[in-house]
């Protein structure tokens, strides 16, 4: 077996990496890194997203620094700030033994007076994103003619981004004689002129078939009517309830409206799109690192440089235009030898894409069946089943309450304690998905004319008619839409389902919620508190112009109202985490 001991690595990058817990090099890393210690040849990557690429190009360009050189002589491309973040971290890590090394991330969207106070004190390396590293050197303010590595890492998304003009006008800065090292999942003809123009020559090395995806990845498509995309989400996670997922949407919009009413279902959802600040995303990756977060909605370029452990799933909810763009979004699971699922949800019109991506990737896809409301039951019972025979049991904190629990149930039998236990759950959703509806098309009944948008075009919001609110609460105070859904939920104690738009601003917020609940919102709000200062609540002065013109109240819900479901109740079973 391959260490990262024979690559030719020195001591103390392999401290920092035994640090991580790394064992054996994957196989981008075991082919790259003997290449590029030598420094002196330019290079071509080709591996897809999940494959190691960080640590094989970030551990030889960091044992060829001058460390004595506190002056730029790395610099590292990447197309988002979530993967400046990630390589930045990454290389922090592995250099933790090599002493006084400085690694400066920057980025659009955070402080550029921090940015260029770090960049003044010297750094080694400077990790960016094309846009804000021109603007901080059109202001003088970085010097690049000591640089001897350039790496151009997802080079193929650089592009699709649109940043190819910025590319050339930053590596025109950096000396004639570096070293370039482009990485990337594809290799188009935009990436290709890229190579030819800044390139001597390179080494060319492809992990895998190009275009190809994860081999430990499957691939699942689920054919439905387009207004009932998001009726066949639901029931996906409610059949899969270990589910650890990003559901990928083409537009910022589709990505907000589809995780607002993920949470107002009861789900443990959020959005990351371009709309949101640095600190909005920042909070939102953060939970979804932790798990607090069962599913993330993103667009694509918000998901650009997500590496977090043991996604289970990703879900296409619209299928992306390039096949380059499923591959990205296909790679955020099965990392590091890992399994993972990749499910698209489609209508009969996007079958052909479906074989178009076949082709392209080389791998099959399984046509599956959206799954009815008995196997949902019984996933669900039996994965409650499997939690209890697998959770841990806190001796000591539970002693104190066993005598009383056993009186509780000294007269039940354990056939009779197990079936009650398990009836807790499973009555809800028997309940729930009483008589629902099948969801499955054959792939030959293509249905014209209906909207293929965010839903379908359906509602994601309950009937009735609604009363615009005020709020003294806003962006300023850290609230994306989804947190402030939350936090009107928990206060009022009105339901998700009862609230309609959301208009967060600055300092303050307008909401709107169905009329027979707005006294409860007053009441729930009359001492209620944030960050030490009262919350206020009040009637809009606009609310009646607003809900003019055909506004006054929701159309009837066509997406998700599962068979017996009780208007307004959460998904049953879960139990919120925050």
């Amino acid at each position: 077996m391959t260490t990262f001991e024979s690559l030719g690595l020195q001591e103390p990058i392999l401290k920092g990496i035994q640090d991580l817990g790394f064992v054996s090099p994957t196989p981008i890393q075991e082919k790259a890194i003997p290449v590029l210690l030598t420094g002196d040849r330019d290079f071509v990557g080709l591996a897809q997203t999940g494959t190691g690429k960080t640590a094989a190009f970030g551990l030889p360009l960091l044992q060829q620094l001058d460390i004595k050189r506190r002056q730029p002589q790395g610099l590292i491309l990447c197309p988002t700030r979530e993967l400046c973040l990630q390589i930045t971290n990454d290389l922090k890590n592995f250099s933790k033994h090599l002493g006084d090394l400085s690694v400066v991330a920057v980025y659009g969207g955070a402080s550029i007076v921090q940015q260029l106070r770090e960049l003044k004190r010297g750094a080694h390396v400077v990790v960016a994103t094309p846009g804000r590293l021109l603007d901080i050197i059109e202001r003088g303010a970085v010097n690049f003619e000591n640089v001897r590595y350039a790496v151009l890492d997802e080079a193929d998304e650089m592009l699709n981004m649109g940043f190819q003009e910025d590319i050339n006008n930053i590596l025109s800065k950096t000396p004639q004689t570096k070293t370039t090292w482009l990485f990337s999942a594809t290799m188009p003809q935009e990436v290709r002129r890229i190579a030819q123009q800044y390139m001597t020559d390179p080494f060319e090395l492809t992990v895998g078939t190009k275009n190809s995806g994860n081999v430990n990845i499957e691939h699942e498509y689920y054919v439905v009517r387009p207004r009932e995309k998001y009726a066949a989400l639901k029931r996906i996670v409610d059949y899969n309830p270990e589910i650890f997922g990003i559901v990928f949407t083409r537009t910022k919009i589709e990505s907000q409206e589809i995780a607002e009413s993920l949470i107002r279902d009861g789900y443990n959802a959020d959005a990351l799109h371009g709309d949101l600040t640095q600190q909005q995303r920042d909070k939102v990756m953060k939970r979804f690192r932790e798990r607090a977060l069962q599913v993330l909605v993103a667009t694509d370029v918000a998901a650009r440089g997500i590496d977090v452990d043991n996604v289970t799933h990703v879900i296409n909810y619209e299928l992306p235009d390039d096949v380059e763009n499923y591959t990205h979004r296909s790679g955020r699971t099965g990392r590091a030898g890992k399994s993972g699922i990749s499910i698209a949800i489609i209508t009969g019109r996007d079958v052909g894409k479906i074989r178009q991506i076949e082709r392209a990737i080389s791998k099959k896809f399984i046509k599956a069946e959206v799954p009815d409301g008995f196997a949902v039951c019984e996933k669900q019972l039996f994965g409650l089943v499997h939690k209890v025979h697998n959770v841990t049991v806190n001796e000591e904190q539970i002693e104190p309450y066993l005598e009383r629990i056993y009186e509780e149930f000294q007269n039940m039998s354990k056939e009779e304690l197990i079936k009650r236990f398990a009836s807790l759950e499973f009555n809800e959703f028997l309940e729930y998905y009483q008589d629902a509806p099948d969801l499955n098309v054959k792939e030959e009944k293509r249905t014209y004319g209906e909207s293929n948008g965010a839903g379908g075009g359906m509602s994601f919001r309950g009937t009735g008619k609604f009363t615009r609110l005020f709020i003294n609460l806003g962006s300023v105070d850290d609230f994306t839409r989804g947190d402030m859904l939350r936090y009107l939920c928990d206060t009022s104690g009105v339901r998700g389902n009862k609230i309609g738009r959301i208009d967060l601003k600055g300092v303050y917020s307008f909401f709107e919620v169905e009329n027979d609940v707005v006294e409860k919102f007053v009441q729930g709000f009359k001492k209620a508190e944030h960050n030490g200062r009262s919350v206020r609540i009040e009637m809009s002065q606009d609310g009646d112009k607003r809900r003019s013109g055909g506004g006054g109240s929701r159309p009837p819900r066509r997406d998700g109202e599962e068979g017996g479901r009780r208007n307004g109740a959460p998904r049953p079973g879960f139990k919120r985490r925050y």
